[in-house]
């Protein structure tokens, strides 16, 4: 048997060249030609006039010839081909360009994950984009940390709710800690959404608040906080120790679900006071 190493450039060419003959020119509009095809899908010089670049372009890409096409002829070519959006992720991959859109957060939950979010009730659970925006919780999530849906959409905001909203403040036992990972996480999605003006701001807004935001932000620590511990103190059912687990659906990668569960028996009852009342 004989193997061969995996190669981008390789395989960039093999992937624009098959999605080119999977075309029907037909479909496309495109208008008959005088010779008939001898090649099924789309001619090179077709895919050139659709996207806007020289045919000798298409050519030296599918050839392999060592060209890296920048993040605009990338999505001319993504457009031309007619790629779903999973194939114009790889495109994108392969050609180690960021995609166009990568920057424009979600600013409403997804259905399925809205629904999600009801349904893993009695845990408490969020939904956030990467600034830390609330975008869906469970009655769980409101018992356990306050009533989001009377706060203004502004201030749903996990960041902003630990930094200057005086209940929840006063409501983890670490603050401190939990404070440093958020300035982490900030920062981290700060580097990978440049174009985000609105975190920008926020971030702005946050370093002329908070001195201990303005602090931790300039040491430049940097992780994503997928999985820990946090200790509540919770004015009604008292000290409640969670696990929590962050997880990123595959078709909204931008959306981020939060699900707690009590760390022990003690805040396991405490949770069960809560749903209660």
């Amino acid at each position: 048997m004989t193997t061969h190493a995996l190669d981008a450039t390789q395989e960039l060419a093999a992937f624009l060249r098959s999605r080119r003959e999977s075309l029907d020119p037909h479909a496309l509009g495109l208008p008959s030609r005088r010779h008939s095809r001898r090649t099924p899908g789309l001619r090179r010089e077709e895919v050139a006039e659709l996207a806007g670049i020289s045919v000798d372009y298409v050519v030296r890409l599918e050839q392999a010839r060592g060209l890296r096409p920048s993040a605009d002829v990338v999505e001319a070519l993504a457009r031309a081909l007619r790629l779903a959006p999973d194939e114009r992720a790889y495109l994108f991959g392969l050609t180690r360009q960021r995609p166009r859109g990568a920057d424009k957060p979600s600013t409403t939950a997804a259905p399925p994950l809205a629904g999600l979010v009801a349904d893993l009730s009695p845990l408490p659970a969020v939904l956030m984009n990467h600034r830390y925006d609330i975008l869906a919780w469970n009655d769980a999530m409101a018992r356990l940390l306050l009533d989001f849906e009377a706060l203004p959409p502004r201030q749903r905001n996990a960041m902003w709710l630990c930094l200057i909203h005086p209940e929840i403040r006063q409501l983890y036992v670490d603050r401190a800690r939990v404070v440093r990972e958020g300035v982490a996480h900030l920062r981290a999605a700060w580097a990978a959404h440049p174009e985000d003006r609105t975190l920008s701001e926020l971030i702005t807004e946050f370093i002329a608040r908070d001195e201990d935001f303005a602090r931790l932000w300039a040491e430049r620590d940097v992780r994503g906080n997928g999985r820990g511990h946090k200790v509540l103190r919770h004015p009604d059912a008292g000290v409640i120790a969670v696990h929590f687990e962050v997880l990123t659906p595959l078709q909204d990668p931008d959306q981020r679900l939060m699900i707690c569960r009590p760390a022990d028996d003690g805040s396991r009852a405490a949770m069960d006071r809560l749903r209660a009342r």
